[in-house]
This record gives C-alpha cells, structure tokens and sequence, in this order.
C-alpha cells in the first residue's frame, strides 16, 4: 500500500466577510488555486485522476462544485470531481479522502481544494415550490440556518448555534472570559508576527479581484488580522449570549478563501521527480453530543494517535482550529496544554477566518510550511465540528 504525500500546499488569501474577495464565487476561488498548485507543481492537468473540493455552504450556482471549479479551472473533460461536506472538517476530510483512494492504488494524483464564499451565501424559501396563497413569505439565512440546524431539532431541542455550545462547554471546564480574550490577543498577535517575519509569503497566492472601473485590486494579505489587538479593546465587546464568554473578538471570523494541493503516490512522485512536503500518517474521526461539540478534537486524537504509537509529546506543531477561544481552551484544558507553545503558532480562526469549507486544507497548508521552515517532523491537525463531530490527522514532514 502507498503512502499518500502532499504537495505544494497554497492557500488564497483569507479575506473577511462582505470584504476584499466578496465579488468572487466560491467557484472562482477553488479554480484559481487549483491551477496555482498545478502551475507550482509543474504536473499535467491531463495527469490528474480525481478532483476533491470541500465546501460547507454549496448551493445550486456550482452544483457538485468539485466537479464545476474543475472545468472552470480549465483541468480537461476527462477528469472527474467531487464534493465532501463534513462541516469545519470538510477540507481535512478531503485531503483524508484523497490519501484513501491512493494509499488503496485507485489513484495516483488527486487535485484536492478547500473553499468558502461566507460572504455569498445566500437566503432561500423552503415553502415557494408551490406558491403561496395568502400572507408573507419567510425567507432563511443559509449561513444562519445552517448553525441553528447543525442537529436534528426533534431529538436535541433547540439551539442557537455554535456560540451557545462552546458556553456549554467552558462553563463545565471554567473556562473565563478574560482567558477567552487573552486567547484571542494571542491568536491576532501570532498571525500579525507571522505577516511580518514573511513566514506565510510562500503559502499564499494573490488574487486578482475585478473592480467595477479601473484596474484589478490585488489582494495578498489576510484581512481579519488586528495587528493593535489588546485586552482592554477586547473586554469592551458584549457577549453574544446573556451572560456569556463569547464575543465578537474571541470567535472565529466569518470569512471567504480557498486552499489546495496534491495528494500522490510514491509512484508518481518518481516518475515526475516531485518534492512532497509530507505524508500522511494517520487520520480518525469521533462523534459527540451536538451541543457539546467544542471539545472532540480530544475524543479523535484519542483514538488516533495509540494507532500510530505516537503521543501528544511527540507533535511538533499542533493545530487547534480556532472556532471559539473558549473552545481551544477547553480542549487545551482536557490535554493539560493550556501555556504549551507548539499551539497554533501563527495565529487560527480568531484573527485569520474561518472559510469553512477551506479551513482544514487552509490549516494544512500553513501548518506544513512552518513544519518546514522550522525542520520538524510530526504536525497534528484537529477540527471540532457542528453537529458534534471531531477530526483529527497527523502529518510526517518529507
């Protein structure tokens, strides 16, 4: 069975929502890194066996968008796609998808993308196929609804969302939010440091937005990022629930950006003499209650790294997607990590976004190259999930 390796890892951009990136498509995002990591790679569309695109918010504008953004990526007729929704996992789930259909010899190159266009989905009717005869009509926030419903309502009751399972959650582990807070000021102050010592430059590729008169504005640099973010700013926002720890400063940010690469076999790293930048070692998912989701990333990595006969000791990076501050903390709290540095080194969701079809690929990406630049050799990525699922993979640096 091959090992399945991952090469030239780029990303867009992360641009905030309604913000820089807004007037592209999702579609467009995911086609314009897919021929970036064709192009870095130097492999021959005509050479790849499978598309794989991750997105949370699909809809009817780019119907099975693996296979859509494929064809407008220019990739020839020949070349199949998909698309994976697993949530906040989607884009690690697509990547794990890709290394399954290699390490099993069905395979042996995989365009794999992650993408997200928060700032264009849109609302919706569910009672207008047949019209309506009488009074108004209800439409629903895809974005909103898709929080609000993450889980069946008849079995779980009511939910506001995702803020109202991490308060669950850091009320049981203590979590403060002062500590919530100061997470949040590390997280924008990591990412701030990480644009200027030039540590992202080589994962992230610029893009061309069209504007309305004049020349395309090139957007090369995530937009959330606070580089003056400081506690006293972050203690003047209100909670999002009534006496709650969640803000608008310690969550993750609703954003629009798409990641890729290439997920081959050994074979084909010989045969077209490619420079993977690591394998992987090892994935598993876990299931939890929905309104306590914050925390599976403990329940995954559980089950994950006695297969590997590896420990937490031995990761060199760790990557904890910040959806919640608080809920980072939770986990960290579980691991007895809370002041460990291999922790989201260059900042996560709070102060980069959360595209949430592209945020696991996003995370690799990132992850991969500071693995890199730092000549380590083990990376463990974690995803919580809505609905109550967690995700977990570790990576070896090649």
């Amino acid at each position: 069975m091959s090992h399945a390796y991952i090469v030239s890892p780029l990303r867009t951009p992360i641009g905030k929502f309604g913000g820089a990136l807004s007037s592209l498509s999702a579609a467009d995002l995911a086609a314009q890194v897919m021929r970036a990591v064709l192009a870095r790679s130097q492999v021959e569309d005509r050479l790849i066996d499978e598309v794989i695109v991750a997105q949370s918010y699909q809809s009817s504008e780019a119907p099975c968008i693996g296979r859509y953004a494929a064809s407008l990526a220019g990739l020839p007729d020949q070349v199949a796609g998909y698309t994976v929704d697993r949530r906040c996992g989607s884009g690690l789930q697509a990547v794990i998808d890709a290394s399954m259909q290699i390490q099993t010899g069905v395979a042996d190159a995989i365009l794999v993308a992650g993408v997200e266009s928060m700032s264009n989905i849109e609302y919706y009717s569910t009672t207008m196929r047949w019209g309506s005869r009488l009074g108004d009509v209800s439409l629903h926030d895809r974005l909103d609804r898709g929080r609000a419903n993450s889980q069946p309502v008849s079995r779980y009751g009511e939910s506001s969302g995702a803020a109202e399972s991490t308060e669950n959650i850091v009320r049981q582990y203590g979590i403060t939010r002062q500590a919530s807070d100061r997470w949040a000021v590390r997280s924008h102050q990591l990412a701030a440091a990480a644009w200027r010592e030039g540590y992202f430059d080589r994962e992230v590729l610029p893009i061309q937005v069209p504007q309305r008169k004049g020349e395309p504005r090139l957007v090369s640099r995530d937009e959330g990022i606070r580089e003056d973010a400081d506690l006293q700013a972050m203690a003047r926002l209100s909670p999002l629930l009534p006496e709650g720890t969640v803000t608008a400063g310690n969550a993750s940010q609703q954003s629009d950006a798409a990641a890729g690469c290439l997920v081959v076999s050994e074979r084909f790293l010989t045969q077209h003499r490619l420079q993977p930048m690591a394998r992987l070692a090892g994935w598993a998912s876990a299931g939890c209650h929905p309104l306590q989701f914050g925390t599976s990333p403990v329940d995954a990595v559980a089950k994950l790294l006695p297969r590997l006969g590896l420990s937490l000791a031995d990761m060199d990076l760790i990557e904890v997607n910040e959806a919640f501050a608080g809920q980072v903390l939770c986990v960290l709290r579980q691991w007895g990590l809370e002041e460990d540095s291999r922790i989201n080194v260059n900042g996560s969701g709070v102060s980069l976004g959360h595209p949430i079809g592209a945020t696991g690929v996003r995370i690799l990406t990132s992850m991969l190259h500071e693995m890199e630049r730092r000549g380590v050799r083990y990376g463990l990525e974690t995803m919580c999930i809505g609905g109550g699922q967690g995700l977990a993979a570790v990576f070896e640096r090649i």
